[in-house]
């Protein structure tokens, strides 16, 4: 499966979980909702990842973790704030960079449109 038919599978979850439950909840709620509807739809979904990176001559661990991974190929950062800010793309961008991923979603809960909340950011690799 690539990348872009996983993404299209997570954002049809993506907006079951959001027509369900809403805005205003804690981030925390929406990635276990969103864990649920990604494995009811056979996904391989792993949530809370421990990532470890080299630096030098050390290895930071755990460096970050990440939100949800599906299939081991895309990368969900979740939020639940009034807007995204340019240090949520980042904070992706840098995630994917250093797992070697190629795509993630960012997506916020806390919005009266989740269609506008739902960011795609590809590595450049």
């Amino acid at each position: 499966m690539t990348e872009n038919e996983i993404s299209y599978l997570v954002r049809g979850a993506i907006f079951k979980v959001y027509n369900n439950l809403g805005p205003g909840l804690f981030e925390s709620v929406y990635e276990s909702a969103l864990f649920y509807e990604l494995t009811k739809a056979d996904l391989q979904v792993q949530k809370q990842v421990e990532v470890t990176i080299p630096y030098g001559e050390i290895t930071l661990e755990p460096a970050f973790r990440i939100d949800l991974l599906v299939e081991d190929k895309v990368i969900i950062e979740l939020k639940s704030v009034e807007d995204l800010s340019p240090i949520h793309y980042k904070q992706l961008d840098t995630y994917l960079r250093l797992t070697n991923k190629k795509l993630g979603l960012l997506v916020n809960f806390n919005t009266l449109n989740i269609l506008n909340d739902i960011k795609r950011i590809a590595n450049k690799m």
